[in-house]
Parts: C-alpha cells; sequence; structure tokens
C-alpha cells in the first residue's frame, strides 16, 4: 500500500523494477489516492506516465537547484550557513589563543560566539598548511 505511486521512485525504471519486484513476490500495489489497478494493461499503461511525469519532476527540481546555486555563488553566497565569524575576526580569535593568556571560554564571550566555533577556529588553524599556530 503507497499513498501515491509517484512517491515510491523518482525514476521510471526504479518504479518499475520495484512494482515487478513486488509481482513476482504474490504481492498487489494499491495506491490510497489513485484508484489503478496495476493488474491491466491500462493500469500498468498509467502507472508508466505516472512514473515518467516523477522522473521529469525530479529532473527539473535538479535543474533549478542547481542554477540556483550557481546564481547565489555569482553573487558571493557560500553554500551552507552563515559563518559566526568574519575570515579577519576568526585570525583574531586564533591570534589571541596561540598567546596563551586566554582561554577559549574567554575568548567566545569577547567575541559574543559559542566556544564550539572558537574551537573550530583554533582546529581549522592547526591543519596542516595553515600558518596560523603550526
Amino acid at each position: 500500500m503507497v499513498y501515491k505511486l509517484d512517491r515510491v521512485a523518482r525514476s521510471l525504471p526504479d518504479l518499475l523494477a520495484i512494482l515487478e519486484e513486488i509481482r513476482l513476490a504474490g504481492a498487489l500495489v494499491k495506491s490510497l489516492t489513485e484508484p489503478l489497478d496495476t493488474t491491466t494493461a491500462m493500469g500498468s499503461f498509467v502507472i508508466q506516465i505516472l512514473g515518467a511525469v516523477a522522473q521529469l519532476e525530479r529532473g527539473i527540481i535538479r535543474e533549478r537547484s542547481i542554477a540556483g546555486q550557481r546564481a547565489a555563488r555569482d553573487r558571493g553566497n557560500l553554500p551552507g550557513r552563515t559563518r559566526a565569524l568574519s575570515l579577519d575576526a576568526e585570525a583574531e580569535v586564533v591570534r589571541l589563543y596561540a598567546t596563551g593568556e586566554h582561554t577559549m571560554h574567554a575568548i567566545a564571550l569577547m567575541f559574543d560566539v559559542s566556544d564550539s566555533v572558537v574551537k573550530r577556529a583554533v582546529y581549522r588553524a592547526k591543519k596542516p598548511g595553515h600558518s596560523s599556530l603550526n
């Protein structure tokens, strides 16, 4: 039992393979929202159309996502969440920690960020190839 047949798979070959596997196991597929008889030629035809439409929809969503990411990148927006510290502020955090005069918690309070933000900045600075703490 499925809510909608196009939710079973987003590609027509996958949908047909899943439905065939179910049929070979001796079971039937019943959609809660679509009155289809999957055992008839017409039902099989409609299922294939629904599968093709789901595959088209998936392709369109993918194309739009890629275009949106490209447009955001062209505007200078980086993927992911916004950084808690600018690169300059992160360099200052690393410098303060390297002096040994401040704890990570004290630095976090100075910059009004969480301790984990400071910890990540220091960790990144310790990575090979980074010059701040090596």
